[in-house]
């Protein structure tokens, strides 16, 4: 007779399953109407800042292969991105509304080309431009993020006040096994602070979903690593820990995208582990941009001319305009009667006849 496994066995068991087949994932968790996702094959993981590039109306150096993104509207674009980046694990339980790819070697990346270009085209509308990792200390804002997350705890003794004042995710999560005198379970409840003091800020600033320059935020979490790696993976605090940052980023992506009236784009990256490791060198929005540097081999924060559509399209109108006048000027000649419609002919044959 064939052996039946229990009921929780066989979850264990289909749970090992789908960890050993799909590996690590870029999730859709709410998208705007005019950005249309499809059921698609892998996603390459150096490709990732151009999907999103793409999905804000922005081209890439190269062609994006990738049929997961279809053609979308041209003249309206989602007024925000938010990237949800979570190293240490392969997938979350996220419900089965949304839309999840497989990531194909996933290697470090930043969204710099894309702050570039919507830095270039919307300079003088300070779009706001967040790129955020809490718990390795690292931020990038432009424009009126500057002003907005001012507040915002970013280094890490800032972020572990935080939650000692009033009004923090600790009185809102349900029982667990997290204990906040703990650095590591002290570090990913910090980052749950800080995506609700994300949306806490920007439902206080909701004219950001009105102006016409497009948002951008990246925010990178490693809390639920450092627990895996305490704990273990099959450690209750890492059981607990998983189902709290599940429901902390559905909630976090509801409030974000109901600020921006249902125009934005939210995704979620789960890692479980980079291939190579990454270091972000810091660096001036006023500095120049250097140039591509030919031996990286993942084309990271590559220069592009953002005037390229621009001047093709002057001089392909230009030259199809000047084409069309040599045309019409030439087949006016070619059919001119030069006793009727020159006047210089008419002049010569009105003195031939005086004469």
């Amino acid at each position: 007779m064939p052996l039946e496994l229990p009921t929780h066995c066989e979850k264990i068991c289909h749970r090992c399953l789908r960890t050993r087949i799909f590996g690590d994932q870029f999730s859709i968790l709410r998208t705007s109407q005019y950005v249309n996702f499809q059921n698609a094959g892998p996603l390459p993981g150096g490709r990732i800042p151009d999907v999103v590039s793409l999905s804000m109306g922005f081209s890439v150096e190269e062609d994006l292969q990738w049929p997961g993104l279809a053609v979308s509207s041209l003249f309206h674009r989602p007024r925000a991105n938010f990237l949800v980046t979570v190293r240490g694990i392969e997938q979350l339980a996220l419900p089965k509304s949304g839309i999840s790819y497989i990531v194909e070697n996933p290697v470090p990346f930043t969204l710099d080309s894309v702050s570039n270009s919507i830095h270039s085209m919307f300079s003088e509308e300070m779009p706001v431009i967040l790129q955020l990792t809490p718990g390795e200390e690292r931020l990038y804002m432009v424009g009126k993020a500057n002003s907005i997350f001012e507040d915002l705890p970013v280094t890490l003794r800032q972020m572990r006040n935080r939650l000692y004042q009033d009004n923090t995710v600790l009185s809102m999560l349900p029982s667990h096994s997290l204990n906040k005198n703990n650095e590591v379970d002290l570090l990913f409840l910090s980052e749950l602070q800080v995506l609700h003091d994300i949306s806490a800020l920007l439902s206080a600033h909701k004219h950001l979903a009105k102006d016409h320059s497009p948002d951008l935020y990246s925010l990178e979490l490693v809390g639920l690593e450092e627990i895996i790696k305490h704990y273990g993976p099959n450690s209750q605090q890492f059981h607990d820990a998983a189902q709290i940052l599940t429901s902390t980023i559905q909630k976090f992506a509801d409030e974000v995208f109901s600020i921006y009236n249902e125009n934005a784009l939210i995704e979620l990256l789960t890692v479980k582990l980079f291939e190579t490791p990454f270091v972000r060198k810091s660096r001036s929005i006023l500095e120049s941009p250097s140039k591509s540097n030919p031996g990286n081999p993942y084309g990271l924060a590559y220069q592009y001319n953002l005037n390229y559509s621009v001047v093709f399209n002057i001089v392909l109108w230009l030259m199809i305009a000047l084409a069309l006048s040599v045309i019409v000027i030439a087949y006016n000649l070619w059919n001119m009667d030069p006793g009727y419609d020159s006047i210089i002919y008419r002049m010569t044959s009105q003195r031939i006849k005086m004469e």
